[in-house]
């Protein structure tokens, strides 16, 4: 089709949605050009219990080979399959360059997860003849020729039909879902196929006779709401193309959107099994520590503390959570509390064990609102422990996290390569999220 003819100067809005393709495992491939015609995953750390596919490569995909499912059950499928464990700075150092390029056609943005990016070209498309095929054909050439990854590109007037473009058509294709053509493309997909739909939603669909996208979107609105209740209206929206959700802006130099943070948060699966609080404890202030880091950085305070626990027996969860008694960033306090906290709520037990551990804080505020000060005179030793928690914060940004470590941590092998603050997978920010 001729994509000039896509935006006419109207009131629609032109959006793209870039998604580079098998991106972890065509990273790899890249720095290991001896595996591109190999089956290849990135996998999660066997020995540690996170034994899992993150990502496969096209050859890989061709066995069956699925993300998320475990290493072992890959190699059945394909029994000459290649493990390459994760590197996380090289495959965000990839996805800050190929924002670069994106914030070369348009200051509108907007990451959804590091492989993933909406562009609002709306305002930028007459530089280009109007025609937003070309521009979404010169990124993805650059992304190639670049980078030496291929992208799949969505065009279309809203983010939801855009994504649902990028992922029409793998790999390093480009598909326009306009509308003209989304009742035919769109509406006869799998109703699981629009963002959003899990598969909890989708058996829900199933049962009141929704199958595909053009099912929901023909729904009556108030049938949708009284078995999903908001998010069924929502998916309705989504499903007619009506979604009017802005593309935020990202900031070149922090490649981030600024977005309102609800909570920072970490959580691990244990290597072992925790059945005595010396092991526990350890890690939880292993995972506070790397979360008071964050709440640094982002210049905010917590005021609650929560831990989610995962019981090893039945794989059963729960959330505890509390106030803390001042707004916080410091790393001890923050440590203590969720300890505490934990200990309250939890038997530590062989009976008992601990599979995976979750520290979150929330109700955050900014560092600049008014903190009421201690009134019984540790005022003077928070502020010592907000200096000492910056000066490490100096030593781990230049020499790395492990520069600075808990002496706890040397007497216990299996824990001692933890680097949680650095091995933390990013994943997306929430669409809704505001």
């Amino acid at each position: 089709m001729d994509g000039s003819r896509f935006w006419d100067g109207s009131h629609r809005r032109i959006i793209l949605h870039s998604d580079m393709n098998c991106f972890y495992a065509n990273v790899e491939c890249l720095h290991h050009p001896e595996l591109r015609d190999k089956p290849v995953v990135v996998g999660g750390h066997e020995e540690d219990r996170h034994g899992i596919v993150l990502a496969k490569n096209q050859v890989a995909k061709g066995y069956g080979v699925q993300t998320g499912e475990v290493l072992w059950q890959a190699r059945q499928k394909c029994p000459g399959l290649v493990v390459i464990p994760p590197d996380y700075h090289l495959y965000l150092k990839f996805s800050r360059l190929a924002r670069s390029i994106y914030y070369d056609y348009t200051d509108r943005v907007e990451p959804f997860g590091p492989d993933e990016a909406w562009l609002d070209i709306t305002g930028s498309v007459h530089l280009w003849g109007g025609d937003p095929l070309m521009v979404a054909d010169e990124i993805s050439e650059r992304v190639k020729a670049e980078l030496g990854v291929t992208v799949s590109v969505g065009v279309s007037w809203n983010k939801i039909f855009a994504k649902f473009g990028s992922d029409y058509k793998k790999p390093d294709a480009i598909t326009v879902i306009s509308p003209d053509n989304y009742q035919d493309l769109v509406w006869n997909a799998p109703v699981d196929e629009l963002l959003y739909v899990g598969r909890a939603t989708k058996r829900k669909l199933a049962r009141a006779g929704i199958f595909s996208i053009g099912d929901l979107a023909s729904t009556e609105p108030g049938r949708l709401k009284a078995r999903l209740g908001k998010m069924g209206l929502v998916l309705h929206s989504f499903a007619c193309g009506q979604d009017v959700t802005p593309v935020k802006v990202l900031d070149p130099v922090r490649s981030a959107v600024d977005y309102d943070i609800k909570s920072i948060g970490n959580g691990l699966t244990a290597p072992y099994d925790l059945v005595d609080e010396a092991d526990a404890k350890l890690l939880v202030y292993l995972l506070a520590e790397s979360v008071a880091q964050r709440l640094r950085e982002n210049r905010v305070r917590a005021q609650t503390v929560s831990v989610a626990v995962r019981h090893a027996i039945d794989l059963g969860g729960c959330i505890h959570q509390a106030p803390l008694p001042l707004a916080t960033n410091i790393t001890s306090e923050l440590a203590s509390s969720a300890w505490r906290l934990l200990c309250e709520r939890e038997q530590i037990a062989r009976g008992n064990p601990i599979r995976a551990l979750c520290v979150r804080a929330g109700n955050l505020q900014g560092v600049e609102a008014p903190v009421q000060a201690d009134l019984f005179g540790n005022q003077e030793r928070r502020e010592r422990m907000e200096r000492l928690d910056a000066c490490v914060d100096g030593l781990r940004h230049r020499f790395g996290n492990q520069i600075v470590r808990r002496a706890s941590e040397l007497g216990n092998p299996r824990m001692s390569h933890l680097d949680i603050k650095r091995d933390n997978i990013v994943h997306p920010v929430g669409f809704f999220a505001r």
